[in-house]
C-alpha cells in the first residue's frame, strides 16, 4: 500500500469515526426511548395514568396548598393570601404577562412570530417558568414567588419611541416593601426590571439577595434533536469573557470564580432569553437539563446571588426576550452576540469579519434569501478563482508527468516504494513540479468551506424562508419520511441533500479525470460524499443548498479552465525545465525538502549496505 492509498484510507476513517459520532443518539433521545419503553410496559400492565387525569390531580394538589398559621406572623405574612391575576405588558415586539403570585414574568410572547407548527411563539410558559427573590428577613429565609404582588397598573401598552413603566409591590407594612419596576419601550425586545426595597435594611440584614430563576423551553422548530444540538445555557465572566453548558448533556457550573458575571442566557436554537445585571451577579450556579419528554427542549435552572452598585437598595435588571439575529444580539451589548456559534479560531473570525457583512449587504437588497445564498457563493467562488486556477494547473501537470511516472513504476516495480518515491521525487525535481501543488490551494480554502458549516446553521434570518420546494432554509426539506432506521438514527431523505452529494460526486469525477489518478484512490473519492448524505440529511437545507450552488460553481469553473489550460503546452514547458542545469533553477521549499529527503535516504542506504 503506497502514501496516498493510505493517507487516503486513513482520511476515510476520520470521516466515518466523526460521521458515527455526529449521528449517535443524544441523551435525550436515549431518554425519550427509555421513557417510550416504559410507557409502553405500562399500558401493557394496565396501570398507565392518562395525561388529563394527571394534569387534573395537579391543578388540584395545587389549589389545596394548607398555609401554616405562624407563617403569616412572619416576613410579609399579609401577603400570602391574594387573588392571581394577569397583568399585560404590550409593545410593538412583546407580550409580556406578569403574575400577582411572586410578581413575576409568567410568560412572554413575540408578536409577528409563529413556531415551526404556526402557533403563537411564546418564549416562557407560565407552567414551565419560576422567577423570584431569595431573601433572608429577620432570620428567615423567604422565597418572593410564595406571596402577592399588588401592581400600580392592570395594564401598560406602548409603541414607537414610547416608553413606560409599572410596579408590582410586596408589602411589608405601608412604609417597607420590595417593588419591581418593570418598564418597556416600544419597539424593544428588552423588558427592564429594577428590584427596590424601601425601608428593610434592618429586616433583610447585610446577607446578599439572590436571584432564582427556573425555566424549561418548549420545542419551537421543525427538527427537535437539532433545536436541542444548538441549545444551552450561555453566560458573561471575567473579562468579558462568553462561555456555555449543557450543549450535549446534563450540567452544571459554579460561577463566579473568575470574576463578576454580567448576564445568563437560556438559549434556544434561534431564540434566547437572557438577563442582564447592570451591577453584576457576584456569583450563581447554573444548571442544563435535558428533559426526556417530547417537545421539551431543555430545562434551565439559575441561581445568582445579585451584587451591590452605589444604590444599595437597588438592582438594575434587564431581560432580553428576542432572536439569536446577530446584529440585534450586537445592539445589547456586554458580548452577547458570542453565543450564537459562528465557530471556533479562524472560522469564527472568517464568518464575522467576511461572510457575515456580505450576507447583511445582500440582505439589504430585499432578495429572496435562496439567491442571497447563490450570490454569496458567486462572490466566493470569483474570490477563490486563483487559488482554484492554481490547483487545477498543477493537477494538470501531474497528469503530464504520469506517463513517465507509469514507466517508472514499469522499471522499479512496487517491491521497493522507497526506491520508487525516490525516483518520483528525481522527476519532480528534473521537470518543476510540485506534487502537492494541488493539495495546498484546495486546503487552504477549506477553512472557508467549514466556516460555512457553522454559519448557516445558526443563522436566525433563514428561519422560515421558502426558496423553491424548500419551505424552511433553517432545516431540513424531507421529500421521503419512514420509520426510523436505528443504527442511522434518520428518518427521512432531504431533496437538497440528496442534489448535494450528486453534484459533489460529479465534481469528484471531474477531479479525477483532471488528476488523472488511478487505483485505489480513484474510488476513495467516491466514498467521502455518501457518508456526507448520512451526516448532513438533517442539516438545514440553507447549508446543503450552498454546498450544491458551491459544486456546480466549482463544476463550470474547472470547465472554463479547461478550456484555458493546454497539456502540449505544460508538456512542452516541462521539457524545457528538464534541460536546465541546475543551478540556473530556482528550487521552491518543496524542492529543497525534497533534497534533504532525498539526502537522507542516500545516507541511510549507505549505513545499511555497511
Amino acid at each position: 500500500m503506497d502514501r496516498n492509498t493510505f493517507t487516503g484510507l486513513f482520511l476515510i476513517l476520520i470521516i466515518f469515526i466523526g460521521s458515527m459520532y455526529l449521528m449517535n443518539p443524544s441523551e435525550a433521545e436515549l431518554k425519550r426511548e427509555e421513557l417510550l419503553q416504559d410507557s409502553i410496559k405500562k399500558a401493557k400492565a394496565g396501570n398507565a395514568v392518562p395525561a388529563k387525569t394527571a394534569e387534573k390531580a395537579k391543578e388540584e394538589a395545587a389549589k389545596t396548598v394548607v398555609i401554616d398559621s405562624n407563617a403569616f406572623k412572619g416576613p410579609f405574612g399579609t401577603a400570602l393570601t391574594g387573588v392571581t391575576e394577569t397583568v399585560v405588558l404590550q409593545n410593538e415586539l412583546l407580550k409580556v404577562n406578569l403574575s400577582t403570585k411572586g410578581g413575576r414574568v409568567a410568560s412572554v410572547e413575540l408578536k409577528g412570530m409563529k413556531t415551526f407548527d404556526g402557533k403563537p411563539l411564546v418564549m416562557l410558559d407560565s407552567a414551565d417558568n419560576k422567577f423570584s427573590l431569595m431573601l433572608s428577613a429577620s432570620n428567615q429565609e423567604v422565597n418572593t414567588g410564595n406571596f402577592y404582588f399588588t401592581p400600580s397598573a392592570r395594564a401598560l401598552t406602548v409603541s414607537k419611541s414610547d416608553s413606560s413603566s409599572l410596579t408590582m409591590r410586596l408589602s411589608y407594612s405601608a412604609n417597607q416593601y420590595v417593588d419591581y419596576i418593570y418598564s418597556l419601550k416600544g419597539n424593544s425586545y428588552n423588558l427592564g426590571l429594577t428590584i427596590v426595597t424601601h425601608g428593610l435594611d434592618n429586616i433583610l440584614g447585610s446577607k446578599p439577595i439572590t436571584v432564582s430563576w427556573q425555566a424549561t423551553l418548549k420545542q419551537k422548530e421543525k427538527d427537535l434533536a437539532s433545536e436541542q444540538r444548538y441549545s444551552s445555557a450561555y453566560f458573561n465572566h471575567g473579562e468579558n469573557e462568553v462561555d456555555h453548558i449543557g450543549v450535549s448533556k446534563d450540567e452544571k457550573k459554579e460561577l463566579g470564580e473568575d470574576g463578576k458575571i454580567q448576564w445568563i442566557s437560556f438559549k434556544q436554537h434561534f431564540f434566547s432569553n437572557v438577563l442582564i445585571a447592570k451591577n453584576g451577579f457576584e456569583k450563581g450556579t447554573l444548571d442544563v437539563k435535558v428533559p426526556a419528554q417530547l417537545g421539551l427542549v431543555k430545562s434551565f435552572s439559575a441561581n445568582m446571588q445579585l451584587a451591590k452598585g452605589k444604590d444599595a437598595n437597588s438592582y438594575p435588571l434587564e431581560f432580553y426576550f428576542g432572536p439569536n439575529r446577530f446584529n440585534t444580539l450586537k445592539d445589547q451589548g456586554y458580548n452577547i452576540e458570542k453565543q450564537v456559534d459562528l465557530g471556533w479560531g479562524p472560522l469564527k473570525w472568517i464568518n464575522r469579519v467576511a461572510v457575515l457583512p456580505i450576507f447583511n449587504g445582500l440582505e439589504g437588497m430585499g432578495w429572496n434569501y435562496g439567491l442571497i445564498i447563490l450570490i454569496l457563493t458567486i462572490i466566493l467562488k470569483v474570490v477563490l478563482t486563483p487559488l482554484t486556477y492554481k490547483s487545477y494547473l498543477s493537477m494538470a501537470k501531474m497528469r503530464v508527468l504520469k506517463p513517465e511516472m507509469d514507466e517508472i513504476k514499469s522499471k522499479v516495480g512496487e517491491d521497493n516504494p522507497t526506491l520508487l518515491q525516490q525516483e518520483y521525487l528525481k522527476l519532480y525535481k528534473k521537470a518543476g513540479v510540485n506534487p502537492l501543488g494541488g493539495c495546498i490551494p484546495m486546503l487552504l480554502q477549506l477553512p472557508i468551506v467549514m466556516a460555512f458549516f457553522f454559519f448557516f446553521p445558526n443563522l436566525f434570518e433563514l428561519r422560515q424562508e421558502s426558496f423553491l420546494w424548500m419551505k424552511d432554509l433553517s432545516t431540513y426539506d424531507s421529500v421521503i419520511n419512514f420509520p426510523t432506521i436505528p443504527l442511522l438514527n434518520i428518518n427521512h431523505i432531504s431533496l437538497m441533500c440528496l442534489l448535494m452529494t450528486v453534484s459533489t460526486l460529479a465534481t469528484t469525477y471531474i477531479n479525477n479525470q483532471t488528476s488523472g489518478v488511478t487505483g485505489q484512490m480513484k474510488y476513495i473519492g467516491y466514498i467521502t460524499p455518501i457518508i456526507f448524505l448520512t451526516v448532513l440529511n438533517s442539516y438545514p437545507s440553507g447549508l446543503n443548498y450552498y454546498y450544491f450552488c458551491a459544486n456546480v460553481l466549482t463544476f463550470v469553473q474547472q470547465l472554463i479552465i479547461r478550456q484555458l489550460v493546454n497539456d502540449n503546452k505544460i508538456h512542452a514547458r516541462i521539457q524545457e525545465n528538464k534541460k536546465k542545469p541546475e543551478t540556473e533553477k530556482k528550487k521552491s521549499k518543496f524542492q529543497q525538502r525534497m533534497d534533504d529527503y532525498m539526502r537522507q535516504q542516500q545516507q541511510t542506504a549507505k549505513k545499511k549496505n555497511k
